[in-house]
Order: C-alpha cells, then structure tokens, then sequence
C-alpha cells in the first residue's frame, strides 16, 4: 500500500514536469552569450606561401568570453559562421567544440581562424593594412548550437558573436 502511494505521488510530482519540457522556449533557455575577452589581446599572424595557400595567408586567434545565461549547465557543441575583416568576407567557420558551460557561468574559448588569401579576391587593401601594422576590424557571426543534454539540441542565430580589431604580432 505504502508503495503504491508512493508511485502515485511521484507521478503526480512528475506530470507538472512532463508536461513542461515540451520545447526549450517554454523553459526560457536562451542562447549563450559571446563577447571579446579583455583578458587577451587577439592574434594576427601573416603566414607567407606555402602549400594550400600560394599567395599566403593569415591566422587569428580570438579569445571568447561565452556566457551561459541559464539555471542549467549546458555544452557548447558548435559554432559555423563567416568572418569579415574590414567589411569583406574572409573566411568560413564551423568549429566542433564541447566547451561545457556551468549554469550561470562562463568560460573563455580561444578561436583560431585561417585566412587564405588566394581565395578572397578584394582583400589587397587589408593585407596591405596589416603588413603595415595598422589595425584590422574583425566581425564573426554566426550561429551557435549547445547541447541540453534530455532537453534537446538546440541551434541559436545567426547573430554577431565578436567584433573588435587586431594587429599583427611577430
């Protein structure tokens, strides 16, 4: 008798919650939130000729400061975008990443990015700004997939994740 007012009291306990988790925007989950890490300074690397990219090419390195708004921890699965450097598209990205997000809580993810310079036409003018040590505007935007374990696997976006500028490093 005792067991079957228990069983009856945790699915009564259990329908509230059923009935709830139907999609994550009932429950509120909201998109992870991506901003420049102060913390680091991005990197702008020129990398001369070789093979993959004959006219050469450059590598950045951004560093993510990525936010999980929720009461629930979640991974971050992916990210896949464009990058723009100077208003021109530079190059796509589609980044597998497993980052785990605490529940209101947030994390830093270096991003690294390769630029191929023989498959951007247009892009003479920023090779030329940052051979010259001038400064660089960058825009990644993209979307952002996570993963909310029995809650499911939701994709967020497109939204701009980051945007600042860099220099070359050497």
């Amino acid at each position: 008798m005792a067991m079957k007012s228990l069983r009856r009291a945790s699915l009564l306990l259990a329908l509230p919650l059923l009935s709830g988790c139907a999609t994550l925007a009932q429950l509120g989950i909201q998109a992870p939130q991506f901003s420049v890490d102060n913390s680091q300074q991005p990197q702008l690397r020129l990398v001369g000729p070789g093979f993959g990219h004959p006219q050469g090419g450059a590598a950045l390195r951004l560093y993510a400061r990525v936010r999980n708004p929720n009461p629930i921890g979640l991974t971050l699965a992916r990210l896949a975008g464009g990058l723009q450097l100077e208003g021109r598209s530079a190059a796509q990205v589609d980044f597998p990443l497993g980052v785990p997000l605490q529940a209101n809580g947030d994390v830093m993810v270096p991003l690294d990015i390769t630029v191929n310079f023989n498959d951007i036409p247009g892009l003479a003018d920023v090779i030329l700004r940052a051979a010259t040590g001038q400064s660089i505007r960058y825009a990644l935007n993209g979307t952002v997939g996570v993963d909310a374990g029995v809650l499911g696997q939701p994709t967020f976006g497109p939204m701009n994740l980051l945007s600042g500028s860099a220099r070359v490093t050497r």
